[in-house]
């Protein structure tokens, strides 16, 4: 078993997601090279299939305008060459091109698992090769004076040939080589100068198109790996959801399963605490007669109070869970924010007077009414002034504000004279269970989920929460409820002008009736 790190707690079991991410781009990488090692060309396997469909699609689908082109050129030779040798020549073209064509879409209709990939590679090389000593036997227009036309012929077939074998580079090297060596063989016939320029830019141009023709294969295969990645991605995104899908599924599960729990458990302890809060009020009370011991009535004191934090401690953990859940439901009514206010910080005033606290009030008591619920609106103003109570000092002052906020809602602020939070613990203590150092230093005990039960209430409200904290400056928390909540005044009903309303509609039906 693998070792438990803060980190892996943080985070959960698992990789992070950097790390997983960088075990996927090895894999992918491993796999690459793998494929690499078993190719030929030394591109991936699958790049090697891909040109080959190319190569062959392209021929396949060029036939019939390189069988035009062969037509049109052995017409034109007519002027130069008797008919039967110009139509020898054409139809020794058109066999090359229908055979190069036939293996074309052979390779087409094959199953690529099954297709040899070195094996067609030189099939296609030598039928480029065929095809261009056919190309290439136009030479012989040279002896009969139609030299600049058999060359235009030989750089036209020239770049055909290396455009569509450009896939296949060993293919268009084997196209070009016999079209060269006929151009090439100008030269034996003529020395003339400018015999000798037009061999020399025809075989520039068909060097030239050899060249783009490597070009266009690099494109080609910069296309497929884009493509290949890109096909990466969507398979690594449909598993990334997958792996989503299914964790939400979990996540749904294990959240059942702890609403199952709570509710199962808070009905369990919530059964005996209710017995030993009862029997301990009884004995702390004396209500059958006085403790013998004087140390009974501490010891019940104890329990008594140890019972009445545990279930507080129940109900709020249901609290929270409700609320992450979704599930918390709000019996909205019309509510005094400031009447809350003050009714809570009477219930919190015995504990601030026994540590000789004082309350400064900033009120607008003119405040309309909130839809709201009152009891969530209660209990965040409770949690919020018992915090200040626990973390301010002795004889400190706790300032309470309630107002209208910039954009026409309303606002509750509860500053102490606490210690204060440092900047580094705020992630914490706005946590579940979180709680700060210094908290845990100089307040009283807590369960840590009376901030994050104030900041669900408030967003359950649509409201907003800020918690601002300065070192032995204190702290400020306040919660600002949206406009929407804010309920409206009602103009005042005139009762005279609605009676002489209500009299005058009769009169119109009675003249009406007369008419």
């Amino acid at each position: 078993m693998s070792d438990l790190t803060v980190e892996m707690v943080q985070r959960g079991r698992g990789p992070s997601s950097e790390e997983a991410t960088r075990r996927r781009e090895i894999a992918r990488d491993m796999r690459s090279a793998r494929e690499k090692l078993n190719s030929t060309t030394g591109l991936e396997r699958a790049f090697d299939y891909e040109l080959l469909r190319v190569y062959a699609q392209y021929r396949s689908g060029a036939g019939i305008p390189l069988a035009l082109f062969a037509v049109a050129m052995a017409l034109a030779a007519v002027i130069w060459v008797p008919p039967m040798v110009a139509g020898m020549w054409a139809l020794c073209v058109f066999v090359a091109i229908t055979l190069n064509t036939a293996q074309s879409r052979r390779f087409l209709r094959l199953d690529p698992e099954e297709v040899s990939h070195a094996l067609w590679r030189r099939r296609f090389a030598v039928g480029d090769g065929v095809q261009s000593v056919c190309w290439s036997l136009m030479v012989g227009l040279a002896l009969t004076g139609g030299r600049v036309f058999a060359l235009f012929g030989l750089v036209i077939a020239a770049a055909v040939s290396t455009m569509l074998a450009a896939t296949i580079p060993a293919a268009a090297v084997a196209g070009l080589v016999p079209l060269c060596l006929a151009t090439l063989s100008y030269l034996a016939v003529t020395r003339e100068t400018d015999a000798v320029m037009l061999v020399i830019m025809a075989v520039g141009s068909q060097i030239f198109f050899l060249s783009l023709s490597q070009r266009l294969y690099t494109s080609t295969v910069g296309a497929l790996q884009s493509r290949a990645e890109k096909d990466a991605i969507f398979a690594e995104l449909e598993q990334a959801k997958a792996n989503s899908d299914e964790a939400r599924r979990r996540a749904e599960e294990a959240n059942l399963a702890k609403s199952r729990f709570l509710a199962t458990m808070s009905h369990e302890l919530r059964t005996p605490l209710n017995a030993i809060l009862g029997f301990s009020e009884v004995m702390k009370n004396e209500v059958f007669g006085a403790h013998q011991a004087p140390s009974y009535r501490e010891y019940s004191n104890d329990i008594h109070d140890s019972g009445m934090h545990l279930l507080n401690l129940i109900n709020e953990i249901l609290d929270l869970s409700r609320i992450e859940a979704g599930r918390y439901e709000l019996n909205e009514e019309a509510v005094q924010l400031a009447g809350i206010v003050d009714e809570c910080r009477h219930m919190i005033g015995l504990r601030a007077r026994a540590k000789s606290q004082s309350f400064e009030q900033f009120v607008d008591d003119s405040l309309p009414r909130l839809w709201a619920d009152e009891r969530a609106l209660r209990q965040i103003v409770l949690n919020l002034l018992s915090n200040a109570v626990k973390f301010t000092p002795p004889g400190g002052e706790i300032t309470l504000k309630v107002g209208w906020t910039s954009s026409g809602g309303q606002y509750l602020a509860v500053k102490d004279s606490g210690p204060g939070i440092p900047e580094d613990e705020m992630d914490t203590v706005m946590s579940s269970f979180g709680r700060g150092s210094l908290a845990i230093k100089t307040a009283e005990q807590g369960s840590g989920l009376g901030l994050p039960i104030v900041k669900g209430l408030v967003e359950l409200h649509g409201g907003s929460f800020l918690l601002k904290s300065k070192l032995r400056e204190g702290t400020e928390v306040i919660v600002m409820l949206p406009a929407s909540r804010v309920m409206d005044t009602l103009p005042a009903v005139d009762f005279e002008a609605e009676a002489k309303k209500a009299e005058a509609k009769p009169g119109r039906r009675r003249m009406a009736r007369v008419a």
